[in-house]
């Protein structure tokens, strides 16, 4: 299901004291949040004046945020990004959550749990059986956030509980 924000990543501390927040981004890498004019922040919509990666971090500076205190207040909080800012192409873990998953024009479950790999991420996908997908173009066929599902070939050890 295709979502309204997409979590980026959550206030761990302040830096500085002109109001500039350090963020442990949730993304694939720390560098994607640059290229944001804006984000939500506690249901808050903020404009982006500077964004800059630290180690596996970003310092974000928001307009109206501009003091030590002020930030100090958002620790904690959820930075989100808005969907519509981002490329169609691009698919997140959160919508991929409960989306129906079909092999030949049989449905075969939901996805309950989207698994980070080194090589690729793997779907876990439950129904009257379970499935362990990877999300790689060999098996899944297509994509469709909008109609939430999901088209897969399956092969024989995909299957969690045959034996």
């Amino acid at each position: 299901m295709k979502l309204q924000f997409i979590e980026a990543g959550e206030i761990v501390s302040t830096h500085g004291v002109r109001g500039e927040i350090k963020i442990l981004t949730w993304l694939d890498c720390p560098e994607y949040l640059l290229d944001f004019e804006r984000v939500r922040i506690a249901g808050v919509d903020y404009s982006v004046e500077s964004c800059r990666v630290q180690k596996t971090c970003n310092l974000l500076k928001v307009k109206g945020i501009d003091t030590m205190e002020a930030a100090q207040a958002l620790r904690g909080k959820i930075v989100e990004i808005y969907r519509s800012d981002v490329d169609d192409d691009i698919l997140f873990a959160a919508e991929l959550i409960n989306m129906e998953v079909y092999a030949e024009d049989k449905m075969i479950g939901l996805i309950t749990e989207v698994l980070d790999y080194p090589g690729n991420s793997v779907y876990v996908v439950k129904g009257e059986h379970e499935y362990m997908i990877p999300a790689v173009k060999a098996f899944v066929l297509s994509t469709d956030l909008e109609t939430n599902r999901m088209d897969v070939r399956l092969i024989e050890g995909m299957r969690s509980d045959e034996g």
